[in-house]
């Protein structure tokens, strides 16, 4: 048997094994999730909160944007603080003080240290029991102390406060970025506190029978006995292990195999000739518009990043009245998923034809029908998304039309469902042009299937989404999320993308079949192995129960491995660039491709790991560390790579056309160097700071104003214009380099007309 097909067959079980082990981690998820009991209630049986009180308040804290006011368990957006965090801080603030009043007649901290440490013990025996009981109607209770429920009380006042308009808040909601009114209606807001008590009584309340909460004892916060588990530290350990123990397998398994040399490149452009087929054309509005949305993504990511200072205006400005901080980064998110996928999307229905050369019926038609569709549905959905934070909809309705809350499938489920229907419509356009290419035993055909089930992988699983109901617990709503974003966006499009730059660098002659074939199965299996349960990785303190925290960190190591020596790859794509001298036509597309593989060591390997292992994510889960390792992952691996691919196939549309290369090469420049200013002059230095803050007084603490708003923050905050800047220009270049791009296309055109015109006479 063939090495290839040893290989494939390795791949095949992995996929197997793999979706048998994130299946059966989430049938333990769907058993083990912190329960919502039927009641909350006191001691004399008065009902505190409902379970339809949380259900209700969890809906009510999506319409207000979820994740991208604040956080959940750590997820969410940065400014705001981590509900569930605050929450308990402030719970055991309150605790303290009313026992302390009781017994001392004295605020807590008057107290000697001896005597705070005594009431401490006290708070913990309190908050961290679990009283959950079930009756013969298979209904559930939690009993909570009187004083518990005193200092609920308390809490609940304030954030009834902070979500309305009561002006003596006004200051913390302009530094959490909130918009005044956040939640205008009373029954709404009380509502919203039954669930975020809920959030927090999950994270303080011990599993039955052992010694740490339904989150793996986060958020840290040593008064109140959230410390790390023995499974945190142990798998953490085990992960770095297996870490050098890949990269070491890795480096032996490069370096003992056959290096066959680079063929030599054909004397002409094996494309040069090629005409796009009307379809193919068809494709060129799928990369304007892709950088339009590139463009109004850098825009909103601008004003994103200002809220941090000011948290209600814009340089003075009362934009947040009109376009508050939880709208600007809802799109800010979304539309980056968007342009991205724009690009990825293009690209497949090009290269398909590309592959086949065969044309079917009506896939012009198709092409554009489906542009048309993904438009409305971008537009459509952005448009609820701002109806729905400013609070237009009733909860049904901006489930429906709004905004769900669940950081990058934010769109409402109507929305949500449209852009599953356009990505099958997709996938069945790439597989009308592919299936010629798909029948023929040529020597691609390995790279060509493994290309084609990505496409198939892509149109499916973003229906993982739609797991997820209005009333969803919020530990599985977590897991069916991760199967989107992760498997989703990080899994399947980079398979596809790994399979089209070697389909890509074989038809141009560039590299050999043999060699194609191999790395792309190769790399695909190395990816997959650690990729698809990588997943667990997201979900250490989200209600999962231990065994992810296990798996999550072994597999999430794996992930790191193969980009160990994607210098190389990069030094290799370097070096292809003057192969020939056609080749010069394709720089840029390279380039793109070369800042990708630099991009995947740093922001994916480097970064990405800096938050991988348990014990790191536990003390720096939705800091500034997680935004360094997103921007650096998200637009300098997919962003990049989209770019890349769009560049390659433009290359094919415009023919003989002359590219402005000024452009490309500022716009090359200025993205990257932009994008390392930004998170290396400030998103890791802030994440960073937030660390030491974690470490020395809580997690709370690293995201409350006194951290977020401090003089040192804050001057980091500004340190992120000189780059933002630098990466806006380099946005505008690109947008110039399409605008040249149509200008000559519609001028060439009008030539042609004027030619035939002048021939007739």
């Amino acid at each position: 048997m063939s090495k290839l097909k040893l290989t494939a067959i390795a791949l095949i079980a992995v996929l197997i094994a793999s979706f048998t082990v994130l299946l059966s981690i989430g049938s333990d998820i769907y058993r083990e999730k912190p329960p919502i009991p039927t009641a909350f209630v006191s001691t004399n049986e008065q009902t505190l909160f409902s379970k339809d009180d949380v259900e209700q308040g969890q809906l009510v804290w999506r319409s207000m944007g979820g994740h991208q006011l604040g956080s959940i368990w750590g997820h969410g957006s940065y400014v705001a603080p981590d509900w569930t965090a605050d929450w308990l801080h402030r719970e055991a603030g309150a605790w303290l003080n009313i026992t302390s009043q009781e017994r001392f007649n004295q605020d807590f901290d008057s107290l000697s240290s001896e005597r705070q440490a005594g009431l401490e013990q006290l708070l913990r025996e309190d908050i961290r029991h679990n009283t959950v009981v079930t009756n013969a109607d298979d209904t559930t209770r939690v009993t909570l102390s009187k004083t518990r429920i005193l200092a609920i009380e308390e809490i609940s006042q304030h954030y009834l406060s902070l979500f309305g308009d009561d002006p003596k808040l006004s200051t913390l909601r302009e530094q959490y970025a909130m918009k005044e009114g956040t939640v205008p209606s009373l029954a709404r807001r009380e509502q919203l506190n039954a669930f975020l008590f809920w959030g927090a009584w999950a994270a303080i309340t011990e599993r039955p029978d052992l010694n740490y909460t339904y989150t793996n004892n986060w958020p840290f916060d040593p008064q109140l006995g959230n410390t790390p588990t023995s499974s945190n530290i142990v798998w953490s350990i085990l992960s770095i292990v297996t870490l050098i123990a890949g990269i070491g397998g890795l480096v032996w398994y490069h370096a003992s195999g056959k290096h066959e040399p680079l063929p030599e490149p054909a004397a002409q452009d094996p494309l040069f000739f090629k005409k796009p087929t009307p379809s193919q054309k068809a494709v060129g509005k799928y990369f304007v518009t892709a950088i339009g949305l590139f463009l109004l993504q850098i825009l909103l990511g601008g004003i994103t990043a200002h809220y941090a200072v000011e948290g209600q205006e814009f340089y003075g400005l009362p934009l947040a009245e009109i376009l508050p901080y939880s709208v600007t980064r809802t799109w800010h998110t979304q539309l980056a998923v968007f342009w991205i996928a724009t690009t990825w999307l293009g690209t497949g229905l090009y290269i398909a034809s590309a592959l086949s050369g065969h044309e079917p019926k009506y896939q012009r038609l198709g092409v554009n029908v489906l542009w048309a569709a993904l438009v409305v549905v971008v537009l459509g959905s952005m448009a609820g998304e701002w109806a729905g934070v400013q609070q237009y909809f009733d909860l049904d309705m901006n489930f429906l039309f709004g905004h769900q809350g669940y950081e990058y499938i934010d769109l409402g489920r109507v929305w949500q469902v449209l852009l599953l229907g356009g990505l099958l419509i997709w996938l069945g356009l790439v597989t009308a042009a592919i299936r010629p290419a798909l029948k023929n035993q040529g020597e691609m055909s390995p790279v060509i299937w493994v290309l084609y089930s990505s496409c198939i992988a892509i149109g499916l699983f973003y229906g993982a989404g739609l797991f997820m109901g209005k009333h969803t617990n919020l530990a599985i709503a977590e897991y069916w999320r991760w199967w989107v974003v992760h498997l989703w966006v990080e899994g399947f499009f980079e398979t596809f993308a790994t399979s089209v730059i070697a389909l890509m660098l074989v038809r141009l002659g560039l590299i050999r079949t043999r060699s194609a074939n191999a790395a792309v199965l190769f790399t695909t299996l190395i990816f997959l192995t650690g990729g698809l349960i990588g997943t667990l990785h997201h979900l250490y303190f989200t209600g999962a129960p231990t065994s992810v925290v296990a798996w999550g960190a072994i597999f999430s190591a794996l992930e790191v491995v193969p980009l160990a020596i994607i210098g190389y790859e990069a030094v290799e794509s370097y070096r292809m660039r003057q192969a020939a001298p056609w080749m010069i036509r394709y720089r840029w597309a390279i380039m793109f491709f070369v800042a990708t593989a630099f991009w995947n060591l740093v922001g994916a390997g480097v970064l990405g790991f800096l938050i991988n292992p348990p014990i790191a994510l536990y003390f720096i889960q939705g800091l500034n560390t997680t935004a360094t390792h997103a921007h650096a992952a998200f637009m300098g691996v997919y962003g990049m790579l989209g770019i890349g691919l769009m560049l390659f196939c433009t290359r094919g549309l415009t023919g003989q056309m002359q590219w402005n290369e000024k452009l490309l090469k500022g716009a090359f420049w200025s993205l990257n160097i932009g994008l390392a200013g930004m998170v290396f002059m400030s998103l890791l230095p802030v994440g960073i700071t937030q660390f030491f803050a974690v470490i020395e007084n809580g997690y709370w603490f690293a995201r409350s104003p006194e951290v977020i708003h401090s003089p040192l923050v804050e001057t980091l905050v500004w340190m992120r214009v000189p780059g933002d800047v630098i990466f806006g220009i380099g946005g505008l270049f690109m947008g110039l380099f399409f605008f040249d791009i149509i200008k000559k296309a519609i001028g060439s055109k009008t030539q042609t007309v004027e030619e035939a015109v002048s021939a007739n006479a």
